[in-house]
């Protein structure tokens, strides 16, 4: 099958057409630029000077314990403003010469930035950073599975604008299932009910995306309110009814790697977690080297590129498409028990909060690559858990503003730090064949 598709030939480019260059898109290297310019004159030239920023390096309980680390507010604001500054200067050199840009200099840039922000957000106080990457990992997983499920569709050609609704549905049936099931046991059984209910609503989208040749956008926006209405719905007449019954899951609890747990800072960070944490991990290796790595995975970016020419060597395009989009469907479920048996402990209205839809800026930020989207999660997992740790500690800057961090801190990703992104060419398109 790779020789076959590799045998096929190419789209002739129109006469004269190789001597055109590509079109320079000069939307990231501004943005860069004004955020850079922010970050200095803000977090740099705006630090207090004589003061400095304290980060706890050790978790409690650890066998070997750092000591604390600080620094000084100013100068490491100012150094990390710079750091970012350069980084719009490469960016834009780049653009100039019409070269790619790699989406690691957005990541250098976002981090740089986060933390000259952090810095300065922390001038004169202390906050454990471990704590602060602990807890950014653990929010950042629901996610990553969202992520990972509209990974799964759209390489196949699928536009899964429902993950938000596929969330909500596993958060409450695993919350349902677990609470039913009770016992030590049931936050398992919980843990394992939750894809089916993203699979359910992942087989509502491929048959009408599918079979029936429905706007997908279109279709993705009515699930996820059909989602909320009927759980909204269930949560009033059911859980609130008989809270005890139906509404106490319970939370998974954390499992720390014997070893691994213990390594310093990055010890406590990755290897103390719960079991769905580490179910996030298998599940980015395994999607990443099965869609770059064997048979299946090139079917699957071949019908999501050129599903004509997948048909031509013996592929079935809906049927990749739809076995696709039910495992998008379970992946994004699983995600959704995070919220019930894996934070919260019971089931809320609504509780998902709009996590789907940065799931789907954390899928294009990554460039629909499986590793892509982990990295974009956690660096909206740091937003999310960040705003949390300031207002505790008491941040300067006011309560809403920090409220809307994380989804500030999409809309500048998805705006100008990703760039110039391509998704797969038949990405929403259906195919009759």
């Amino acid at each position: 099958m790779s020789a076959t598709l590799a045998q096929a030939p190419a789209p002739q480019a129109p006469s004269g057409a190789h001597l055109v260059a590509p079109r320079r898109s000069w939307r990231q290297p501004v943005v860069l630029w004004v955020m850079g310019l922010l970050a200095l004159a803000a977090f740099g030239l705006g630090s207090p000077g004589g003061t400095s920023s304290t980060f706890g390096l050790s978790a409690a309980g650890q066998a070997v314990q750092l000591p604390d680390l600080p620094l000084p507010t100013r100068p490491t604001a100012l150094v990390l403003a710079l750091v970012g500054l350069a980084v719009a200067a490469v960016v834009t050199w780049l653009v100039k010469e019409r070269r790619p840009v790699s989406v690691w200099w957005s990541v250098l840039f976002g981090v740089a930035f986060a933390v000259a922000f952090l810095v300065w957000a922390v001038a004169d106080k202390q906050i454990s950073f471990v704590s602060l990457l602990q807890g950014s990992v653990f929010l950042a997983t629901p996610l990553v599975f969202g992520a990972l499920g509209g990974v799964l569709c759209e390489r196949a050609g699928v536009v899964n604008i429902a993950i938000e609704g596929q969330l909500l549905a596993g958060a409450f049936l695993s919350a349902v299932v677990a609470s039913l099931v009770g016992g030590g046991a049931g936050v398992y059984v919980g843990l394992l009910a939750a894809p089916l209910a993203g699979l359910f609503f992942g087989w509502l989208l491929a048959v009408f995306a599918i079979r029936y040749v429905v706007d997908q956008v279109v279709l993705g926006v009515v699930i996820n309110v059909l989602v909320v209405g009927l759980t909204s719905f269930l949560y009033g007449q059911v859980l609130v009814q008989d809270g005890d019954r139906w509404n106490q899951p319970g939370r998974l609890p954390r499992v720390p790697v014997p070893g691994l747990s213990e390594i310093p800072v990055l010890g406590p960070v990755l290897f103390n977690q719960s079991i769905v944490v580490y179910l996030m991990y298998a599940a980015v290796v395994v999607l990443h080297v099965a869609l770059f790595r064997t048979r299946w995975g090139l079917r699957v970016r071949a019908v999501g590129e050129h599903p004509k020419a997948a048909d031509t060597a013996g592929i079935d395009v809906n049927k990749v498409r739809f076995r696709n989009v039910l495992m998008g469907g379970a992946m994004a479920g699983l995600g959704g028990a995070f919220f019930t048996v894996g934070s919260v402990g019971a089931f809320g209205e609504e509780m998902t909060a709009g996590q789907g839809f940065i799931a789907l800026a954390a899928l294009i930020f990554g460039r629909w690559s499986p590793l892509g989207a982990l990295v974009a999660a956690l660096l909206f997992g740091v937003a999310g858990n960040l705003a949390s740790v300031l207002s505790i500690i008491g941040s300067p800057l006011p309560g809403p503003l920090l409220l809307m961090a994380p989804y500030l801190a999409t809309l500048f990703a998805v705006a100008g730090l990703v760039g110039k992104v391509r998704a797969p060419a038949a990405d929403g398109v259906p195919y009759k064949p």
